[in-house]
């Protein structure tokens, strides 16, 4: 097998881009890294592409390995032909490989072996051969009592389960039943209780075409499965699968073996195949619907982490909750913690004249502008109280509503406890769901992917393959903005390429000893950072005030020489690199040339005048900005027709669910996105964060659904 032409074709790339990329893989370089400092040698593949290739690479790597084992075992049993090798090496996928050694796996008594054991094997070739004249004749002979074969019924028996098993063992049939079964199949699935009120009564009486259901639907059936209100089933093309068996078994007209050979494809068939197939094809629809579930999961997480930051602001943090209270956090502009209280405007205390006092008292203190409100309990109730302050008072406020997933998780966690060891968890998920909307990025990485609540049916994915996937965006994230080296915790270094949990702690404690960082180099005095982390991470720690300008770039230490020569050759002081340069890319007419004379790639020196043109840039700025409020609507005063400005909350298979202000998303289905072509997937159209607008369809207020159009004609 041909890994590199197989990753060429695949990914649409040239054979040298996939023997260069492979070979930094294997030197250990990050997927963040070889996206942004080795785009001369993989031809500028983007991360994206970049981890499909990880991806696939691994696989194929898995699968040349699985195929090593599959011939070492069958060559070790004296079965192996050429054939049968040419046809596992030329094998595709894990399933063609297991389907050919399926007939050579050790395997635990089954009907079969047991018949075997009995002798019987010869009787089953014999009928195989269908040449026999009297079946009952020939099955005489292997009648014995002490192996237990008591009768030529019981002799014939066994023969017919070896030759089911062969039939079920046949690669060729297993891979035709597949087929067929995925393209023509129906999955089904009905109610154990038509009468139990459940969540999915849509799926009491339901069947899809195997090869035409949509993912989100295959993972609500196996939860309705899970929780037993579901039994689910395939119905596959039955008559049209045994006739092809009989057409392949059945190859001589008579008489003596026919009915015994299609009782025993019968039996193949719904014994051994079709379970298996079945299970094979759910676990197939599975996995591609967890793969969709978790790439659309991604993509909403990409557009959550780079929401751009509100800088400059004090925030009041404020966790709604009724009876515990409201518990608020201040923080000031670079993230610390000022002040912490709780208060009680909600059931059952509704203590609201006092409350709105205790905050125009943090007001009018700490200077406060903006608070965030988180979305969870009693978040309706808190936002009465604070429009109603609003208001009353002279000072210019405003509120966002924040998406607080995650803030329980983290509040009740090892890390907020290191990091607030003096707070409960209610005032430690105060302050994160004020720096939430100081600096989106560093405050989410503190939370487990899974728990930000961006995606669909989360808990039922594969865990390991959700938790990779989101680190990887993860990843990417923190590195396309890069960090502040003497301000960054250690839960966003520990996401800089290279740098390990133990490198980013490690960071912080030298610089909790030695003091502020004034240069990349000193990154090398960290304990356990080697030039080999120090080449994967530098170009993605910055430093301002330091005593090199281009430290506070993501032009990258490797390249300084060349960056500082070409500063040169355009009479540039590197003192004027802070502010920028503008048009500097203007400047230089031959860039080839110029390229070749600095000894670097083309692609490198448009990278450096981008930078230095615009040192430090946050992409984050480009990405749409929170809607800021100062009044409330009510659910009740939602009328048909009415136009609204909302934030794209999630994004999911079927439409986005958009926030309008009134504390219950509404959905925006996948037909009513504004756009007249078809739209394969939402994610195309919107995304998380997307400030968009949306005319009302529908309210039920008894449900709490608010049906939306983007469609504003």
């Amino acid at each position: 097998m041909d890994i590199i032409k197989i990753l060429a074709q695949e990914l649409s790339i040239r054979t040298q881009q996939v023997e260069a990329t492979i070979k930094l893989i294997d030197e250990g370089c990050t997927i963040p890294f070889i996206a942004r400092y080795r785009k001369e040698v993989t031809g500028s593949l983007d991360d994206e592409v970049l981890r499909k290739f990880d991806e696939r690479l691994t696989y194929l790597r898995n699968l040349d390995e699985k195929k090593e084992q599959v011939i070492n075992s069958i060559r070790e049993q004296e079965k192996l032909t050429p054939e049968l090798e040419a046809q596992i090496n030329e094998a595709m996928t894990m399933v063609a490989v297991d389907d050919l050694y399926r007939p050579y796996r050790p395997k635990r008594r089954t009907r079969a072996t047991i018949a075997k054991e009995r002798g019987l094997a010869e009787l089953a070739g014999t009928i195989l051969l269908q040449m026999t004249a009297d079946l009952e004749k020939e099955a005489k002979a292997y009648v014995n009592p002490e192996k237990e074969v008591p009768d030529e019924k019981t002799a014939i028996q066994g023969a017919m389960d070896i030759i089911a098993e062969m039939i079920s063992d046949d690669a060729d049939y297993r891979t035709y039943i597949r087929n067929i079964t995925f393209k023509e199949g129906v999955i089904a699935s009905v109610a154990k209780d038509e009468n139990e009120k459940s969540v999915y009564e849509m799926y009491y009486n339901f069947s899809e075409a195997v090869s035409k259901i949509a993912g989100y639907r295959i993972l609500a059936i196996n939860r309705g499965e899970k929780e037993k209100i579901l039994t689910v089933t395939i119905n596959a093309p039955q008559d049209r699968i045994i006739q092809y068996l009989k057409k392949k078994v059945i190859v001589k007209d008579n008489l003596a073996t026919n009915q015994v050979l299609e009782e025993t494809i019968i039996d193949s068939y719904t014994r051994l195949i079709a379970p298996a197939i079945e299970r094979e094809i759910r676990n197939q629809l599975t996995e591609t619907a967890q793969d969709g579930a978790i790439n659309v999961f991604g993509k909403n997480l990409v557009q959550l982490l780079m929401q751009p930051p509100i800088a400059g602001q004090v925030v009041l943090g404020w966790d709604p909750a009724f009876r515990t209270g409201c518990k608020l956090a201040v923080v000031d502009a670079t993230g610390r913690v000022l002040d912490t209280i709780v208060i009680y405007p909600t059931e059952p205390q509704k203590k609201i004249e006092q409350s709105k006092k205790i905050v125009h008292d943090l007001i009018k203190k700490y200077g406060i502008t903006l608070i965030s409100v988180g979305n969870g309990t009693a978040s309706r109730e808190s936002e009465q109280v604070i429009v109603e302050l609003l208001k009353e008072i002279p000072e210019k406020v405003q509120y966002v509503i924040v998406n607080e997933a995650g803030a329980s998780v983290y509040s009740a966690s090892k890390l907020a406890a290191e990091e607030f060891p003096n707070f409960d968890v209610g005032q430690r998920s105060a302050a994160s769901i004020a720096r939430r909307l100081q600096d989106p990025l560093a405050e989410l990485v503190k939370i487990d992917p899974k728990a930000i609540g961006v995606g669909q049916y989360q808990h039922d994915m594969n865990q390991k393959k959700l938790g990779e996937t989101l680190t990887g965006v993860v990843e990417d994230c923190v590195n396309k903005v890069g960090v502040d080296l003497n301000t960054a915790s250690a839960s966003l270094l520990e996401y800089i390429s290279g740098i390990s949990k133990v490198i980013a702690k490690n960071i912080v404690v030298y610089r909790e000893e030695n003091g502020k960082f004034t240069n990349r180099k000193q990154l090398l005095k960290v304990a356990k950072l080697g030039p080999k982390a120090y080449q994967q991470c530098a170009g993605f720690m910055r430093i301002s005030d330091g005593d090199e300008p281009l430290d506070a770039t993501s032009v990258h230490p490797e390249t300084y020489e060349a960056t500082k020569k070409l500063l040169d050759k355009i009479g540039i002081e590197e003192s004027q690199i802070k502010g920028g340069i503008k048009g500097l890319s203007v400047l230089i007419k031959d860039k080839k040339k110029m390229a070749n004379e600095l000894g670097i790639g083309e692609i490198t020196l448009m990278d450096i005048l981008k930078e230095l043109e615009k040192p430090g840039r946050d992409p984050r700025d480009e990405m749409p900005k929170p809607v800021l409020r100062t009044d409330v609507m009510d659910m009740k005063d939602l009328k048909e027709g009415m136009i609204l400005k909302g934030t794209v909350r999630n994004v999911i298979d079927f439409g986005a669910f958009v926030d309008i202000g009134v504390h219950q998303d509404g959905l925006v289905h996948i037909s009513q996105l504004g756009v007249k072509k078809y739209v394969k997937h939402p994610l195309e159209v919107v995304s998380v964060g997307d400030v968009v607008d949306v005319k009302v369809l529908s309210v039920d207020l008894q449900k709490k659904r608010i049906q939306l159009t983007m469609n504003l004609e």
